[in-house]
């Protein structure tokens, strides 16, 4: 085949942004047991809220990302999740289920596999009382 009869190639590249691996992250970290909340913070409500405007203003509705902020550079990636607690529930073994969610949920939803997933316990519900 020459090269004139070579079929030309197509060169692509994808790009997964952080707020969707952020977006995926928060909806797999909200759906463990003994997760209550995912919290912002100040430094993600300032982000979340400069990315919702942008983005009512394209006409789209934002996934909701609060207390999640992604990092991506070349293929790593990684995740950081602050959110709250119930009191119910042993905190060591809910955040380490919620490393394993939204790794397995990133991983699936991007093919991405996240490099680290750091969780930070903001706050521990006790609902009827203290311990």
């Amino acid at each position: 085949m020459t090269p004139e009869q070579a079929p030309a190639r197509q060169l692509t590249e994808t790009v997964i942004s952080p707020p969707v691996i952020a977006a995926v992250a928060a909806h797999a970290a909200a759906k463990v047991p003994g997760v209550v909340r995912l919290e912002p913070g100040l430094r993600g409500l300032a982000g979340s809220l400069t990315r919702i405007a942008r983005q009512r203003i394209k006409g789209l509705e934002p996934a909701p990302t609060e207390g999640v902020r992604a990092v991506v550079d070349q293929d790593d990636v990684r995740v950081e999740i602050d959110l709250s607690l119930s009191g119910l529930d042993q905190a060591a073994a809910t955040a380490q289920a919620v490393q394993r969610a939204v790794s397995r949920a990133v991983t699936e939803a991007t093919g991405l596999t996240p490099s680290a997933v750091s969780v930070s316990i903001l706050d521990i519900e006790i609902r009827g009382g203290l311990l």
